[in-house]
């Protein structure tokens, strides 16, 4: 494999994981910041997706729709349509809270769900690309 490549998929694995992280903090604080919690969730799936159609040499549009991504990566692995329905409830995620509107922030269990179907995506997509690629 492409060294360029290897570390370009590595850098997309290391984000969605700081994102993972930075959303479980943000969450566990006595005060939580749940409406920027929740938008790190949407951006760790983004980025899990984006190393593994990077891996594969499939280009992407500069996009923010998980479900799209999750889409091209299912022609490479059809494993990959068993979590549409993730990347359509993670979508929305990366505008939603972001900006004042009526509603300011996710209550606890939206940000929950959101939570477990980026953590359950991200380890998913770590389980299907080699070691080599994956950061420690």
């Amino acid at each position: 494999m492409d060294d360029a490549v290897r570390d370009e998929v590595f850098g997309w694995l290391i984000k969605a994981a700081h994102d993972l992280a930075s959303a479980r903090k943000l969450a566990a604080d006595p005060d939580p910041y749940l409406d920027t919690a929740i938008y790190h969730c949407q951006q760790a799936a983004e980025k899990a997706v984006k190393g593994w159609l990077t891996f594969h040499s499939i280009r992407f549009d500069k996009t923010h729709d998980v479900r799209d991504l999750i889409a091209h990566a299912a022609e490479t692995d059809p494993r990959f349509s068993n979590w549409l329905e993730a990347g359509q409830v993670l979508t929305p995620y990366a505008s939603a809270f972001r900006y004042p509107n009526e509603q300011l922030t996710p209550d606890r269990a939206e940000f929950d769900e959101a939570f477990r179907h980026a953590e359950d995506f991200c380890n998913f997509v770590r389980s299907v690309l080699p070691r080599e690629v994956q950061p420690s």
